[in-house]
């Protein structure tokens, strides 16, 4: 505080004294009134001195106060003019009324008055009319944050270009840990001699140091099948944009020598701490072995995961022992609940509908009740012509139930066992599965981004043809107190042949064995066929999708339905397999409206194409010779140039991903 700032404020309680000084004087005037006089000339003396200081003062102030606004005046044009923060005015038509230097040296141009706002960023009205207060913007290879003051319709710009190339720096930075996992040492590997077993080695450690080396990622060798790999976000970004050319490298050089290993990958990314890091790259691997190996998966703390490669049907690995302790845990857990419900995905399938049948012949051969959860407005014609079948069979008729009497009879004492899918937005009842916490899971498919939360059994192989055949071999190791009805055996087995496309595809040496035990146990293929006829208007239904085919690129063929018209789902994966025979086709897509009204798209392939990674580039899913999807609010044209791009990118990887 200035001087006379304090002066000023220190005369103030002089001023009352002396009006008190006059007061006293006037009195002892009265009484003595040569004293007074002679006191009021020393105050008037003294008030004479006090007038003239202050008077001074008062210039002083007023010079100081004129010399302040200068100042403060100087400092806001200097502000305004100088530094390095841009400022702008525009109008109700967004265009430029005033903008100061800085901001105009952004554009190399002297002034930008008159200019629209759209020539200084084409995100800058769309932020404003959208009432965003403060977002950054690139101008000129330079970041800006922008902040929008819209009553004054005044805009500052900062600019952060130096921020955000050190935020950008250290994201880059970053540390990601990786573990790199031989999928089938031990199977290839079996009954090796150790010299054998050492050139393997060799060899394969050879290739993955060579490709450390060369993407600048360290490596350490932890186990016989097991690699860790730390690296940063920038060679990860790198890795990713050549689609982790590692896991063709490995398959192609030691398919060459007898020998055809794969490789997993899991990785952390996206904390801070190592702990968190390994914990998520494990994670990451557990995920891209459930999928059926051969494959990366990178997981993200939002959740998120990508995952890269997949091309290679999965070699099987689940063993007799696998299942006789899965179908023995099965059996405590339905020993300890209070009854058994059964759900599958929503507009089930055979294979749905027979691996439900055969959990609730496990579960009454241990005695509890159980149920099957249905929804009648969800049924398919070959799977209703199961359930009028069904109906004759009174006891085993009485055991479907509808969702909401589900709902009505669970308890906390209930087990819930869901078969054939494992993402909750594709089970018949959501709710059904927020209320109950003891779930099993039965999957063949591989394991995707969605997953059940927190599971107290898992069974998913996606090496096996079908959940049916999973099932029946839970069923074998099952107390043999009863034996499978024909029915029951027809269901499951019709499963397996629906999901193998009559024992073509993806049919194993434990495929046959469970068709047989099946077959031993009343299984009628006849009625199999009687199930799986389709009338005329179906056929030529699928006859039309077929006509519109087109091949698109690399023997790609897709074919759109009429945008007019309804089309189940088994309509569309009939067509897909139908046109997956014919010369030249190495893929196919069906693309079409459904009987819900979204746009279905039924993929197959022959191998050469994984169609789950195109499928899950639009949030499906399924095997990777065969897959599907469904995209709401949205039409079939809009649906096929979806498609198109995402088979651009899968095809542009060079088919890597």
């Amino acid at each position: 505080m200035p001087d006379f700032y304090k002066k000023k404020l220190f005369r103030y309680p002089i001023y009352g004294l002396l009006v008190l000084t006059g007061v006293f004087l006037g009195i002892l005037a009265y009484y003595q009134w040569i004293i007074g006089l002679a006191g009021f000339l020393l105050l008037g003396l003294v008030s004479f001195y006090l007038y003239k200081a202050d008077f001074i003062l008062n210039e002083e102030m007023e010079k100081y106060i004129s010399t302040l606004s200068y100042r403060i005046k100087k400092v806001g044009e200097e502000a305004l003019m100088e530094m390095p923060i841009g400022i702008m005015l525009y109008n109700d038509d967004y265009y430029i009324e005033w903008a100061n230097p800085f901001i105009a040296t952004c554009f190399d141009e002297d002034t930008l008055v008159g200019r629209s706002l759209y020539d200084v960023s084409e995100a800058l009205i769309p932020l404003i009319k959208q009432e965003v207060d403060t977002e950054t913007i690139s101008l000129y290879d330079q970041k800006f944050k922008v902040i929008i003051k819209r009553e004054e319709r005044l805009l500052y710009f900062f600019d952060i270009t130096e921020q955000a190339q050190i935020e950008k720096l250290y994201e880059s930075e970053r540390t990601v840990l990786g573990v790199i996992f031989l999928d089938n040492y031990d199977e290839v590997t079996q009954g090796m001699d150790d010299q054998r077993k050492s050139t393997i080695n060799s060899h394969v450690t050879s290739i993955i140091n060579q490709w450390a080396n060369e993407t600048g990622v360290f490596i350490k060798r932890t186990s016989a099948e097991r690699f860790v790999a730390v690296m940063n976000e920038s060679i990860l970004a790198d890795l990713e944009k050549g689609k982790f050319l590692l896991l063709d490298e490995v398959r192609d050089k030691t398919s060459k020598d007898g020998i055809p290993l794969t490789l997993s990958i899991g990785i952390g990314t996206g904390v801070l701490t190592l702990p968190e890091l390994g914990a998520l790259a494990q994670s990451s691997l557990d995920l891209a072995l459930g999928r059926g190996g051969d494959q990366v998966a990178i997981k993200q703390t939002n959740g998120k995961v990508k995952f890269y490669g997949g091309k290679t049907n999965p070699i099987e690995k689940r063993t007799r022992v696998r299942a006789r302790v899965i179908s023995h845990a099965l059996k405590e857990l339905i020993l300890e609940s209070d009854k058994v419900i059964i759900m599958g995905h929503k507009y089930p399938d055979m294979d749905a509908i027979g691996a439900s049948i055969g959990i609730l012949k496990v579960a009454q051969l241990n005695k509890k009740d159980a149920y099957i959860v249905l929804n009648s407005n969800e049924i398919d014609t070959s799977v209703n012509r199961l359930l009028e079948e069904v109906k004759n069979y009174p006891d085993l008729w009485s055991h479907f139930i509808t969702p909401e009497q589900a709902l009505e009879i669970s308890t906390d004492e209930t087990l819930l066992v869901v078969v054939d899918t494992h993402k909750p937005s594709l089970v018949i009842e959501e709710r059904l599965l927020n209320k109950l916490e003891h779930v099993v899971v039965i999957d063949h498919h591989r394991r995707g981004e969605e997953f059940i939360k927190s599971p107290l059994l898992v069974y998913m192989e996606p090496y096996a043809s079908s959940t049916a055949e999973l099932v029946t071999e839970l069923l074998e190791y099952q107390p043999k107190k009863l034996k499978l009805d024909m029915l029951e055996a027809t269901a499951l087995l019709a499963g397996i042949i629906v999901d193998t496309k009559s024992f073509t595809l993806r049919t194993g040496a434990r495929t046959f064995d469970a068709a047989s035990y099946l077959r031993a146990q009343g299984a009628d293929t006849v009625l199999v066929q009687k199930f799986l006829k389709e009338n005329i208007e179906q056929f030529n239904k699928r006859a039309k999708l077929i006509e519109n085919a087109k091949i698109y690129k690399d023997g790609i063929a897709i074919a759109s339905g009429n945008p007019d018209e309804n089309y189940e789902q088994v309509i569309l994966a009939q067509a897909a397999d139908t046109l997956l025979t014919m010369s030249g086709v190495v893929a196919s897509f069906v693309i079409s409206k459904r009987t819900d009204s979204q746009i279905g798209i039924s993929a197959r392939s022959l191998g050469e194409v994984n169609v789950q990674v195109i499928m899950e580039s639009l949030d499906g899913g399924g095997h990777l010779t065969n897959a599907a999807t469904q995209l709401p609010n949205t039409t079939i044209e809009s649906a096929n140039e979806k498609l198109k791009k995402v088979i651009d990118e899968y095809l542009e990887g060079g088919k890597k991903g």
